[in-house]
Order: C-alpha cells, then structure tokens, then sequence
C-alpha cells in the first residue's frame, strides 16, 4: 500500500475490503441456494443460447468480476438467462444488489478522494480470499472488473406472463464537447498532418461558443421486455431492460414465463430508422474526435 496516503485514506481502504468480504459473502449465499433448489429441479431457468444450464452456471455468471488477458477494459462479459425464483431466493438475490451497492459507494469515494489508493486496492482484494486468488492464477485472469462487481442483477417487481428479447444496436454516448476542448484534443495528434489541419481550419470557421457532439458507438447488447402478469401499482404493464445479467422473476410456482428465442448474433448494420428529430448533423464534423455540430 502506498506510504503517502493520509488516514481518512486507510479508513476507507478498510471499508473497501470489509464491503467486498460482505459481496463475496453474498454471492456464495445466494449460488449455493440456487444449486441446492437446482437438485430438487428448481427453479426453473433459461439460459441463453438455447441449453440446459448445469447447477454452478449461476455461480459462474454471479463470481465472473475479473478482466481477462487481452479483454478491453470497457468490456464486460454478459450472462443472458430467465430464473423463475422463489420469495427465498429472490431475497437472496437482493442481498447481493445490496452489497454490490455499498461496494459501489465507497469505490467511488475512494476514487473521488483517494485515487493513488484505487490500484493498490483492486491488487489487494483478490488475495483475502483463497479461492478467488488461486482461480484467477489458474484460469490465467488479472485485474478485479469495477464495472462487473457493481452492476446490479434484474428482479422484476412482480410476476410476469412473457419475456420479449432483442438486440439493440443502436446505441451511443454523446459528450458534449466546447470548441476549445475539441481544439485542444485535436493538437493532440501531429498537427503537421494535413487531414488535422483541415480539421484545425475548420474549427476555427465555427464560432467559439458553439458546443460540439462527441459521439461513441456502444457495442450491440441485448434487451428484454417483461410483461406483467397484472398491471403494476402505477398502471404500467411492462418493463424494459438490458439483459447482461441473469433476469429473476418471481415463481414460487417454479413456471417459466413465456420467453422468445433472439437471433444468436446481432444484427451487422443499424436497424432502427433515423429519428426524424435526430439533433445532429448526419456528416461527421471532426472525423479524428467522432464530434458533429448539432443541427
């Protein structure tokens, strides 16, 4: 652990593990109640592509946090599936949202405050516990995957009569960008080459005060659709989300809702139209920031 970090910093290092002990907890509790209800033929699960999970494919979906050699660190690994759950494994379930929660928070304290200490401690963690360290030796794994401890598990907030999947592969983050950030990210490169330059000139023809559209494709993911069995208490009949993560819905009666089979790729090309009151300019303004003007 860095020498130089002052005690509020190994006050929260502290709280760190103790949290990451609580999620690690957490997750065990809830996999083991999954493959011990898994031997009484319950409860009923989907997974994605068509197959029949064994009783540790959950606990694999719920322990996979770490980065793999070569993996993009925006990457995370998705675990598509149904589970029909009952009210004890449901709460289980939300035990583990739960700590993943306040593992969230106090990362993101570390990291607003203490950042030199975000390192040391995702190098820390791993070896509090035995078989998570020698896992990730074995299988030739590095690095604790944030993204991946935190992101929370669906449970739907009540029964539901159908699951509706689809790829979604239109997606994108805008970040706003002022002429002078888009300027400065531009000198970045070798100024002297001359597709910058005319970037450079072009930039410099625009006023000052305009903001800019930096805009970042998102790799292809899968969407799902859950239709309640009755109308929820607001009225709504439906929800919709991402499914990178296994979706719960409430099944003492260990039925399965009825579930759609997805293409098993996504989609090669965009497959929504155009909106009509889409805000950016379709021609790519700065083609080396992915930045356009907004109409």
């Amino acid at each position: 652990m860095p020498d130089d970090l002052p005690p509020s910093a190994y006050r929260l290092l502290l709280q760190l593990e103790q949290q990451f002990d609580h999620l690690m907890q957490s997750l065990e509790a809830a996999a083991s109640l999954y493959e011990q209800q898994h031997e009484q033929q319950q409860p009923a699960t989907w997974v994605f592509p068509q197959a029949t999970p064994d009783r540790h494919w959950l606990r694999e979906a719920l322990f996979d946090m770490w980065h793999q050699q070569d993996q993009d660190g925006r990457e995370t690994r998705n675990y598509i599936a149904v589970v029909s759950a009952s009210d004890e494994l449901l709460s289980a379930i939300a035990a583990v949202n739960q700590a993943k929660e306040r593992f969230s928070d106090v990362l993101q304290h570390i990291k607003q405050a203490h950042p030199k200490a975000l390192s040391d401690a995702k190098s820390r963690l791993p070896q509090r516990h035995p078989q998570v360290d020698d896992a990730l030796r074995r299988n030739g794994l590095a690095r604790l995957h944030l993204k991946q401890c935190w992101r929370q598990l669906p449970i739907a907030e009540a029964p539901v009569s159908r699951v509706r999947f689809a790829w979604y592969s239109s997606g994108r983050s805008i970040k706003r960008l002022t002429v002078q950030e888009a300027e400065q990210k531009l000198l970045q490169f070798n100024s002297e080459e001359p597709h910058i330059r005319i970037q450079l000139g072009k930039l410099a023809g625009i006023p000052s005060g305009e903001i800019l559209a930096q805009v970042q494709t998102q790799a292809p993911l899968m969407r799902a659709n859950l239709f309640f069995t009755e109308p929820l208490a607001d009225g709504h009949t439906r929800r919709a989300l991402n499914a990178a993560m296994p979706i719960f819905v409430p099944g003492n009666d260990q039925r399965l809702p009825h579930i759609n089979m997805p293409a098993l790729q996504p989609p090669s090309a965009r497959t929504r139209a155009r909106r009509r009151d889409e805000k950016l300019e379709h021609d790519v303004f700065l083609p080396s920031l992915r930045v356009y003007r907004y109409r």
